[in-house]
């Protein structure tokens, strides 16, 4: 091959004549090679790279004749393997095979949160034997964050939820004269299902996602591994106290939650025209203690739920940042799917047991 006249970015253009060879030049002749630079060793890479013979990917290609600098550059390139592209022939996958892959990661995900449920269920057997070590501050911060710190945003929604029961409730009530029995509504749809629900709710994406990211950041940083090497049980020193703060916490939230809907209602029963007396005491008739307390034996198993889901995405979170964040979002979708499909069960469960 002849290389010959200046190669520049930005001189003219480079005249190529001849037909390509189909493997790689035995020599170079530059001799009348002039001004070049990045430009040539670029062409003369791009010609190596797309010989079509099939010993010119084996050997390596000879470079007789060019200047030992750009020798050097050239070897260096293609010492480097080229990055392969998008696989243009991407085989086609069945639906029926798209259906068992789901159901393989489905049931690996079952597996999976059965696996780390009866793990937690062992640090919570050493717990009640004070044989678990975690610290004292750590399940005190958590149930602050759990509680107090989970008002306001618990406040907000419960009372716009009372809110709109009332008045979808008074929509239809009214077109019997029956407006009193808005409260029956509010009150019995807030303790059996909204109050306990929204909370579960609020707290899978607040307090589930807090839990999958903080444990995720320490396996990250591979404090989780550095607990281990101290004789810690990861379960029980960073699962077990997140576990019962929740636990504690989301019945009590749950029973401010319904108070403050039933409130939203009373406050819609006021500018419809019925009495705020009128309104709680109609509530107090309607409800029985056992249907006050579905909502809050609910919020025992909704808690732990939330709890075993963001803390499994947590410790079985990768090692980077990007993998944190994953697992943030796969602790809320859990938490959230594991709650509506309790509280499936629950409604039947009920409905079968005529409560």
């Amino acid at each position: 091959m002849i290389l010959a006249g200046d190669w520049l970015r930005e001189g003219p253009a480079v005249s190529v004549t001849g037909t390509a060879p189909d493997r790689a030049p035995s020599r170079y002749q530059t001799e009348a090679l002039s001004a070049h630079d990045s430009l040539l060793p670029a062409f003369i890479l791009a010609h190596l790279r797309t010989l079509k013979s099939a010993d010119s990917a084996q050997a390596p290609a000879p470079m007789d004749g060019l200047p030992e600098n750009l020798r050097g550059l050239l070897q260096l390139a293609l010492a480097v393997p080229e990055e392969g592209g998008a696989p243009t022939d991407v085989r086609s996958v069945s639906k029926l095979e798209k259906l068992g892959n789901l159901t393989l990661s489905a049931c690996q995900g079952c597996s999976a949160l059965v696996e780390f449920a009866g793990q937690t269920v062992l640090s919570l057997g050493r717990f009640v034997r004070r044989r678990a070590r975690f610290r004292r501050s750590d399940f005190w911060m958590t149930l602050q964050q759990c509680g107090v710190e989970a008002l306001p945003i618990v406040s907000l929604i419960s009372f716009l939820i009372g809110l709109i029961l009332a008045f979808v409730g008074n929509v239809q009530l009214a077109n019997f004269g029956a407006n009193l029995y808005v409260a029956d509504l509010v009150g019995i749809a807030m303790v059996r299902e909204m109050g306990v629900v929204m909370t579960a709710i609020i707290m899978s994406g607040r307090t589930g996602a807090a839990f999958a990211a903080h444990i995720g950041s320490m396996k990250a940083n591979e404090e989780i591994d550095a607990l281990r090497t101290f004789g810690f049980d990861p379960f029980d020193f960073l699962v077990l106290p997140r576990l019962l703060a929740l636990v504690l916490m989301m019945p009590l939230l749950t029973v401010y939650a319904n108070i403050v809907g039933i409130l939203g209602g009373m406050l819609v029963g006021s500018f419809v025209g019925i009495p705020p007396v009128l309104y709680w005491a109609e509530t107090v008739a309607s409800l029985t203690m056992t249907t006050a307390s579905l909502g809050v034996m609910k919020s025992v198993f909704f808690g732990a739920a939330i709890a075993i889901s963001g803390c499994m995405q947590g410790m079985q979170a990768g090692n980077s940042s990007a993998a944190v964040g994953e697992a943030t979002t796969r602790a809320v979708v859990t938490a959230i799917t594991t709650v509506i499909v309790l509280d499936s069960a629950f409604a039947a469960i009920f409905t079968l047991l005529n409560i």
